[in-house]
């Protein structure tokens, strides 16, 4: 595949600032998980900076341990228009590693209560020796719509 990001949009009948919210909730993040693999939030704090590291307990059935946890390091906070982290780990001294793809909301307002989601996965700074062990991108074709799905059911209470 020569392509190295993947993405899905979907418009959502809520306001840009109400999307961006629940977005920048790590606390949402388990529910609006496409895969099933965000378990719960580890630090509970707003994103609200970039750099910020805001951790998450993760499950994956193929994971050596089952059990893990990311830490995400925030790259873009541009309230309500994107937001996006890079994903990776903490090694035991408490030094942050990070495999290079990145996770980006993309939010473009259609009116006041109407917005239009973009949501990239994108894997193109992934190092040849991290390519070697792991496909990308790691899930179905399906997962950033239903993704989309619970971030529209969420932002809009239902």
């Amino acid at each position: 595949m020569d392509q190295e990001n993947v993405s899905a949009t979907l418009t959502v009948a809520v306001p840009a600032a109400r999307v961006f919210a629940v977005l920048a909730d790590p606390t949402t993040h388990s529910v609006i998980d496409g895969t099933g693999w965000v378990r719960e939030a580890v630090d509970r704090a707003p994103l609200s900076e970039v750099g910020q590291v805001f951790r998450m307990d993760m499950y994956h059935p193929n994971h050596p341990d089952g059990d893990y946890r990311m830490a995400n390091k925030v790259q873009v906070l541009d309230a309500p228009r994107a937001i996006g982290w890079l994903p990776g780990q903490e090694n035991g001294d408490g030094h942050l590693e990070f495999g290079g793809w990145i996770w980006r909301y993309d939010l473009a307002p259609l009116g006041p209560s109407e917005t239009e989601v973009t949501l990239t996965y994108d894997w193109s700074a992934v190092p040849q020796a991290i390519r070697e062990h792991f496909q990308f991108p790691p899930f179905g074709p399906d997962h950033l719509t239903n993704s989309l799905r619970h971030l529209a059911e969420l932002a809009s209470g239902r």
